[in-house]
């Protein structure tokens, strides 16, 4: 997948199950709001819009995992993701997860992996 790399944060930012770093991305239908989350380690950014009515998903800005800090928590409907793949595992979802974001940590920078309109 060829494409650009956009920072978004400074790895700093993220604490492993703490509060998530928001942004924006470009989307067909104008910016979306989306948002990235230390878990495992690990880096993984989604689109900030719930699986089962497309609202955000933090309780308070910035506020993404339920309190164990075990998963990703839906303030509106208390639907609950994983945070490694955004696979829905409780709620309303249908089988459906959150929209995953290529990012990619380098130098104590996180960048978005956005597609060149060409690819």
């Amino acid at each position: 997948m060829a494409g650009t790399q956009r920072l978004i944060g400074r790895s700093a930012q993220l604490a492993e199950g703490g509060p998530g770093l928001r942004f924006e991305v470009k989307g067909v239908a104008g910016d979306q709001a989306a948002f990235a989350v230390r878990w495992g380690g690990r880096v993984y950014a989604y689109l900030n819009r719930c699986a089962h009515v497309p609202v955000e998903l933090d309780w308070e800005e910035g506020r993404f995992f339920d309190a164990d800090k075990l998963y990703l928590l839906c303030a509106t409907h208390g639907a609950l993701y994983d945070p490694a793949t955004g696979a829905c595992l409780s709620g309303r979802c249908q089988g459906r997860g959150l929209a995953l974001l290529a990012v990619v940590e380098r130098d104590g920078h996180i960048y978005l992996v956005e597609e060149s309109p060409d690819s």
